[in-house]
C-alpha cells in the first residue's frame, strides 16, 4: 500500500476543505445549520481554529481580505494545497517517486512549528474576540 507524505496529506485535507467551503454555503442557508465550536461553545474561548470555516468560504469565494481577517492560518493550507495537488498528481501519475519516511527526529522537530502555529493563532482569536 502507497503510503503519502505529510505535505500529500495536507493537501488531500486542503482539497477536502475547499470542496466543503464550496458546498457549504448552500447547506447552511439550506438547512439552517451552523458548525459551532465546541471550546466557544462551552467555555466562550474562541480555539486556534475558530473562523476557519468563514476563512475557507471567503479564500474560495476570492475574498482574501476577509479569509485573512476570520483565520489567517487558511493561507498556510492554501499554499500547502496548491503545492500538493501538482505533487499527487506526478506522484499518481509514476513522474515522481514514492515518497520516503521521515526519521521519527525528524517528525518531532516539526511539533515547535507546528505548536508555534496552533499558539500563534489561537493568540490572534483571542485579539479578534476582544477587538470585535
Amino acid at each position: 500500500m502507497r503510503t503519502f507524505s505529510v505535505p500529500e496529506r495536507l493537501g488531500g485535507f486542503g482539497l477536502a476543505v475547499a470542496a466543503a467551503a464550496l458546498a457549504w454555503p448552500a447547506v447552511a442557508v439550506g438547512t439552517g445549520l451552523g458548525l459551532p465550536c465546541p471550546l466557544r461553545t462551552f467555555t466562550g474561548i474562541p480555539c486556534p481554529a475558530c473562523g476557519l470555516t468563514t476563512a475557507a468560504v471567503a479564500l474560495v469565494r476570492g475574498d482574501v481580505g476577509g479569509a485573512v481577517a476570520a483565520n489567517p492560518v487558511i493561507l498556510g493550507l492554501a499554499a500547502l494545497t496548491a503545492v500538493a495537488v501538482p505533487l499527487l498528481v506526478l506522484r499518481s501519475a509514476g513522474v515522481l517517486a514514492a515518497p520516503r519516511p521521515w526519521p521519527a527526529a525528524r517528525r518531532r522537530l516539526l511539533r515547535w512549528p507546528v505548536g508555534l502555529l496552533a499558539l500563534a493563532s489561537w493568540l490572534f482569536q483571542l485579539h479578534r474576540e476582544n477587538n470585535l
